[in-house]
């Protein structure tokens, strides 16, 4: 009688833990949306409505760039000339970086009065590896180096600034202390989740304790 009452628990202790994992994976699924409407609804309204203006003005499908005002115009074909966002490896090329040093050295204006005086004061401003100065740099003036931290604090700036929009999920379990580290928590949990989630159930649900 004791074994099979042992028997009868262990199985519903067994079902219980089963329907407590089932409610625990849907509760951190992701919930539909439910405010708004659907992409495809906006887009499937979108053409009805374009396609009643270009009845109204006798145009067809292919003309439909006449609706356009010129500021929607201008936009649109400024985004078109725009040359697509590295993507990938290309991030690093050689071509990439160039551009991005340029765009960098655009708000850096070159004093060639201040380049040309230099230049006379230094007999050996372009040196050369016979040189006895060589590696040795001309003084700096303060201005120059003031421009310098300048644009380093207004990229740092700028890098603070910019963030994605991520989808935020109220239900979730809250497990970070910041953005930064529930950015390494969801790293960590992508590389060996699948590994502790068994360990991480047990113990959420108090059968990892011994007895």
């Amino acid at each position: 009688m004791e074994l099979r009452l042992m028997l009868r628990l262990q199985n519903e202790a067994r079902k219980a833990n089963q329907s407590d994992m089932l409610a625990e994976k849907k509760r951190l699924e992701a919930p539909p949306e439910s405010r708004g409407i659907s992409k495809q609804k906006w887009i499937e309204d979108r053409k009805k409505k374009v396609g009643k203006l270009l009845d109204a003005n006798g145009l067809d499908i292919t003309k439909a760039y006449m609706l356009d005002t010129q500021e929607a115009a201008e936009v649109k074909y400024k985004k078109w000339e725009k040359e697509p966002a590295p993507f990938g490896w290309d991030v690093f090329n050689q071509k990439t970086l160039y551009n991005a040093y340029k765009k960098r050295t655009e708000n850096i204006k070159c004093d060639m009065e201040e380049y040309e005086k230099l230049k006379e004061c230094d007999p050996e401003f372009y040196r050369n590896a016979t040189s006895l100065q060589y590696g040795k740099a001309p003084k700096t003036s303060e201005e120059n180096i003031d421009k310098m931290v300048n644009e380093l604090k207004e990229r740092e700036e700028k890098r603070k600034a910019f963030s994605r929009r991520r989808r935020f999920h109220e239900e979730k379990d809250i497990d970070s202390i910041n953005d930064r580290n529930e950015h390494f928590n969801k790293k960590i949990e992508r590389a060996f989740g699948k590994y502790t989630l068994e360990i991480k159930n047990n113990l959420e649900r108090g059968t990892a304790l011994p007895d």
